[in-house]
């Protein structure tokens, strides 16, 4: 599922190149557009003290909807921010990709909602899905829909980081990651704290030293980078809420 998230907010290094959009020309017979008055365009219904920095443009598509209509979610994302800059120049764009299991259904749309957290599309998901068990009788259940992990009936206290690290290996089951995969996957250009494949040790020493008895379910491949390893006491719960990633 893919989402194109425009808000003010550097674009990563890894984001199709800008492409260039040619504007469709007016017709000399069709009467040019009464420019709207300044209070007419204005975002409505902000609260006092607050305003707006950017909006969020929801695009429900899939990579096979988008292949019978002759494109790719790569070119949409690109010319969406090509139009983006076209109409203001000074606007900083940022996009990403909504992931969901094979098959699960509904709308494209209201996963990619769900996967940004959209407060209307939780409300809507949390009455309409029936509540799973908040415990499991014993070892690893992580939570996607829910962003937590339970170690034992306990939550642990994972940071956003590293919850997004786990989930970022979870999601890629299997497949072992190389340091600068993860850290292009997961910090941005316009981050601080940007590590370099030396201290990506350290976020996943830390990360393991908070799965205690269940470390090795993140497993290093010498030489190579980390895979996730399901053993039989872990479960994953997604339910039909995604997770979104990097675009």
């Amino acid at each position: 599922m893919s989402i194109a998230h425009l808000a003010p907010s550097l674009a990563p290094a890894q984001l199709t190149p800008r492409q260039t959009v040619t504007p469709v020309p007016t017709s000399a017979s069709t009467p040019a557009a009464e420019p709207s008055s300044p209070t007419a365009s204005r975002i409505r219904a902000v609260p006092s003290g607050t305003e707006a920095r950017g909006f969020v443009l929801y695009v429900g598509i899939d990579e096979e909807k988008a292949e019978a209509d002759g494109t790719e979610l790569g070119k949409i994302v690109a010319q969406i921010k090509a139009l983006v800059a076209q109409i203001a120049p000074s606007s900083e764009t940022y996009a990403a990709v909504a992931l969901a299991p094979r098959g699960s259904g509904g709308r494209d749309v209201d996963v990619v909602r769900l996967a940004l957290q959209d407060p209307a599309a939780l409300a809507k998901h949390r009455q309409e899905e029936p509540e799973p068990e908040d415990r499991a009788r014993d070892g690893v259940v992580i939570d996607l829909s829910r962003k937590r992990l339970l170690l034992d009936n306990e939550s642990a206290n994972l940071t956003y980081k590293e919850f997004e690290l786990l989930q970022y290996l979870v999601l890629r089951e299997g497949r072992t990651i190389d340091r600068a995969e993860l850290i292009n996957a997961l910090w941005s250009a316009s981050d601080d704290d940007i590590p370099n494949e030396r201290t990506i040790d350290v976020h996943v020493r830390r990360l393991r030293s908070k799965l205690g008895d269940y470390e090795d379910i993140v497993r290093t491949v010498r030489g190579v980078g980390y895979r996730f390893d399901r053993h039989a006491d872990v479960s994953v719960r997604q339910t039909s809420t995604p997770s979104p990633d990097l675009f």
